[in-house]
This record gives structure tokens, sequence and C-alpha cells, in this order.
């Protein structure tokens, strides 16, 4: 049994009004751990994250009680596309977000390892290869967390051995600034069974790139049956996963030192929600 005093767990929280704010949503809800993005996420307009601005989210930071800190970087982000035109503003946006995480101070960039759209084998290259690019380009200690994903059309990342070799072929100078970051839902819908086979999942996981790379977590229940191939979240022991995988998870000591964020609906009211779901975790925690 882990002690909640030490869970590092929170939620993807709003940034309305300024990163400057997040903070202190993520201590309404109890949060220990925080994802946000640092801009627009449906749109290629970049930014630079100002002196005061970094000040104020450092200090206010500071006073949440919130560790690890993570972005998730812009949906339009595809570094695996065929498309060079795509690819180059792809990875402009891509090493633009690397550097507000770097300006900000975050721990992680969380990332979808994009769609290849023409050949598999080329899309993880062109991914993996512009990843590099990036990494060399951006000094920092933010570290890129390659998401798990359902397995849709012409996605990459539907299955450990994919994400292992995308960070395979990344420059060794830089492999140690990327990880994976394993959403519940997604890999659920990908078709690793955590409901019944939840041991043998993270044991393929292992044999695929080492535990080691799994650097963050999003624990999210799905809308979805099991292998659907579709990414529809659903509220934490109210979907197609239940209760079982995410008690699991929550007590598993080879994890406790990972950070893990909600993204589940936030209904009505985000913060009665996100408060109401990290509390039935901390619950799962206590056993």
């Amino acid at each position: 049994m882990m002690s909640t005093s030490t869970l590092l767990l929170g939620a993807h929280v709003s940034a309305a009004g300024g990163v400057p704010e997040a903070p202190a949503r993520a201590q309404a809800i109890g949060a220990t751990a925080m994802q946000l993005f640092t801009k627009m996420a449906n749109r290629w307009a970049e930014r630079d994250c100002v002196d005061e601005e970094c000040v104020a989210f450092r200090a206010r930071l500071a006073e949440s009680g919130v560790g690890p800190t993570m972005a998730h970087d812009s949906y339009l982000i595809n570094l695996a596309s065929p498309d060079p035109v795509l690819r180059a503003r792809s990875l402009a946006s891509f090493t633009a977000e690397l550097r507000r995480c770097h300006a900000l101070g975050l721990h992680y960039l969380v990332s979808h390892p994009g769609n290849y759209m023409d050949d598999r084998d080329a899309g993880i290259a062109r991914n993996a290869d512009a990843i590099s690019e990036a990494l060399a380009a951006t000094p920092g200690e933010t570290v890129l967390c390659l998401e798990t994903t359902a397995g849709s059309g012409t996605s990459l990342g539907a299955t450990f051995e994919e994400l292992g070799a995308i960070i395979e072929r990344v420059d060794p100078a830089y492999q140690s600034r990327v990880g994976i970051c394993l959403d519940t839902c997604h890999v659920y819908s990908a078709g690793y069974d955590l409901v019944t086979d939840y041991d043998g999942v993270f044991a393929r996981l292992g044999d695929a790139m080492g535990l080691g790379r799994l650097r963050v977590m999003h624990l999210n229940d799905s809308k979805t049956p099991f292998a659907s191939r579709r990414d529809r979240h659903e509220l934490i022991g109210e979907g197609s996963l239940g209760e079982t995988p995410f008690r699991r998870i929550m007590t598993d000591e080879r994890f406790a030192a990972v950070p893990k964020v909600i993204e589940t609906p936030k209904l009505d009211d985000a913060t009665a929600t996100d408060t109401r779901m990290l509390e039935r975790l901390r619950g799962y925690a206590d056993g």
C-alpha cells in the first residue's frame, strides 16, 4: 500500500488567462502533479514565454504543492508526416514547445507520435529524426514522453515495440531525454488487456524498452470496448476498464515515482469533477 501523502497525482488543468493561472487550479483539486497546454493546442500560432510570465508561473507553482509538471504539445503536430511542408511546420512548433517547457521549468513534454500516412517504417524514421533535431536545438532537462495511442488509422505508437523503435532511432546523445507516457484508455483500446492481464501488459512494456522508460501515466477509463481502436475517455471506474486496473496501478510500487494525471471528462464543473476523480484514485491507493 502506498501512502496517499506521497502520491504524484493530478490532472490536465486549464491555463486560461495565462500559464501562471494553472498552478492555483491544480491546487484547488488537491493535485500534486499537473499537465497543461502552454499555447492553444488547436492553432499553429506560436508564442514565447516572457520572463515575467515564467517568474510568475514558478512562484505560484512553488506555493501550490504541485511537484511534477508537464505540457501536452499541439494536436496539429505530425513529425511523422511525409508532407515536407507539414513536417517542417510540425518540427518548428515542436521545437518551440520544448523551448517553452524549458523556460517554464516543466519536467515533461507529452507528445503524440504522429501519423505516418504512407509507410510505417518511414514514418518511424521521420518521427525519430525530427525528435533528434528538436532536442539538439533545445538544450535543457525537459523529458519528451511519447504517448501510447489507440491505434486508429495510420497513427504510430499503438504498440510498445513501435515506441521502442522510435526511441532506438533517436540520436543516442539525446535518448536519455526520451521516455513514454502510458495512457490507460489508449493501451486498452489498442489491445493491451489491463483488466485481465495486467501483469502481462507491463511485462511486454518491460521487454520492449524497459520499465524505466515509463515516465508519465495518463489515467483515463474508456467509453469504448476492449481493442476498439478508439480514443474516448471516461470517468475513472465508470467505463470499460472499471476499477480493477486503476486499483492495481495506484498500489503498484514500481510506479510510485511516476506522475499520474487524469484527462477524464470535466462535466459541468471541472474543479468538482476532477476533485472527485482524484479522491477516488487516492481511495484505491488506500486499499
